[in-house]
């Protein structure tokens, strides 16, 4: 078969990882050929060793993949079995009633048949095959790839967990300093009972959403711990950023770089050929098969009065026959239609291919769209709100110290700046679940290296 064609074809590497794995080189020597996996290369980008430390204990450790790549270890297998010859049939026949020849009688007959497959047939079961066994290698990488994507995702939502605790826990602080200061002017006489209450149903509101956030935190460290096959109580240890490349982004470059590497892709190339493969298969079903015998007869001596009388020539002598036959392919409705099935299946694989690629391509554009907007929007509570809600936090204070403001006065300017800097987190969480989630669309690293989030 010529591999050639196979190399040629898979603009992403995993094709030649296949064939070269199934031509008998070893996992070393694939590695020198084709580098890293797009799963692989991504994690080996990353900056923060505790997100690429819980990656690689994910993508060793995950049932699902194992389960995958035991599936493409067992196409694999099926290589070596469509390419050899049938079986050859052997029958041994014992007269129990010899038949008489003129050289005696007939014991037994061995045959010995071999079925040969018309010319080529056994090289497209093999291509077909080779192509089956690469798309199940292509599913293992998109499966990889979405596992490195999910975890990412829920990575930076646990910081994001992490940074609103530290801050409702900040404001809880804020908010008993507060509480003191209304009271102990309630208790002069000089402020209102009313803010103290108020100010400790706002404490009792921020408890209740640390509640929520260590509930929030357990569920998203159990899914972590799920796709890394440990107990759902195991800690899941992240850093304190988020991270994302601050380069402009080449809409163009990206759309090319996602079509030719997303294993989704690889996995639409390689049905599409072997769905090629199974027409070719189809058409030489209507080629006839070529069988060749070998038979060997079991003769003894003439045991009869004549034969021992007079024993005629070549007495007792075996006998041995070549047979040779053809298959005869006859029913026109059964080929017509598998030549049918072959050419709808590679339809079909078309389609799929064109399928993943839309699909691709719109992950892409929602992306390219979302990413600059939640920069801008980071952009304007960083450099615009934050300032804001904490110099009007610092106005109140200053009015409550001159005593024309109340607690509640307090309370509220708090309570803005409380807000604006959850929301920053959040959207700086957006942003880099959003680049996790471009980077697993891209199937590699969207630059270089990846740049801090600046807080």
């Amino acid at each position: 078969m010529e591999r050639s064609r196979i190399f040629s074809r898979g603009g992403a590497t995993l094709l030649v990882v296949v064939v070269l794995s199934v031509a008998g080189l070893g996992a070393a020597d694939t590695e020198n050929v084709v580098g890293l996996t797009a799963a692989d290369d991504i994690v080996s980008s990353l900056s923060d060793v505790k997100l690429r430390l819980l990656l690689e204990e994910v993508l060793e450790r995950n049932p699902g993949l194992a389960r995958l790549r035991a599936q493409a270890d067992a196409a694999d297998q099926r290589v070596p079995q469509v390419k050899a010859w049938p079986d050859p049939v052997a029958s041994l026949t014992f007269f129990v009633l010899p038949p008489q020849t003129r050289a005696g009688p007939q014991r037994a007959a061995l045959n010995l048949a071999q079925r040969f497959p018309w010319f080529g047939t056994l090289e497209i079961r093999e291509k077909a095959a080779l192509w089956e066994a690469a798309a199940g290698r292509a599913k293992v990488e998109a499966a990889r790839l979405r596992i490195v994507a999910e975890v990412r995702k829920a990575y930076h939502e646990l910081i994001f967990l992490e940074a609103q605790r530290g801050i409702v826990g900040e404001d809880r602080v804020t908010l008993e300093h507060y509480g003191e200061l209304a009271l102990a002017r309630y208790a002069s006489g000089v402020g209102l009972g009313q803010a103290v209450v108020k100010i400790q149903a706002e404490i009792t509101r921020t408890e209740t959403r640390l509640l929520g956030i260590a509930a929030r935190r357990a569920a998203v460290e159990a899914e972590v711990n799920a796709l890394r096959d440990r107990p759902q109580s195991t800690p899941v240890l992240v850093g304190e950023v988020g991270t994302a490349p601050a380069e402009e982004l080449d809409a163009d470059e990206l759309n090319r770089r996602a079509v030719g590497r997303r294993p989704e892709i690889v996995v639409a190339e390689a049905r599409v050929e072997a769905a090629a493969a199974r027409v070719e298969l189809a058409q030489k079903a209507s080629s006839p098969g070529v069988i060749l015998g070998l038979n060997y007869g079991y003769v003894s001596r003439r045991d009869d009065a004549a034969g021992r009388e007079n024993p005629p020539e070549n007495n007792g002598d075996d006998i041995l026959g070549l047979t040779g036959g053809i298959s005869l392919p006859l029913w026109s409705k059964k080929l017509s239609a598998g030549v049918e099935e072959g050419v709808l299946t590679r339809l079909a694989a078309e389609e799929g291919r064109r399928e993943a690629t839309a699909e691709i391509e719109g992950a892409l554009g929602a992306l390219l769209h979302r990413i600059p907007l939640l920069r801008e929007q980071l952009r304007l509570f960083d450099e615009v709100l934050l300032i804001q809600a904490a110099e009007s936090l610092r106005s109140a204070e200053s009015a409550y110290a001159a005593g024309s403001a109340g607690a509640l006065d307090l309370r509220d300017a708090e309570r803005v700046l409380l807000q604006a800097r959850i929301a920053a987190e959040r959207a700086r969480a957006d942003l880099s679940i959003s680049f996790a989630e471009l980077e697993g669309v891209v199937a590699g690293p969207v630059t270089d290296g990846q740049k801090e989030i600046d807080r």
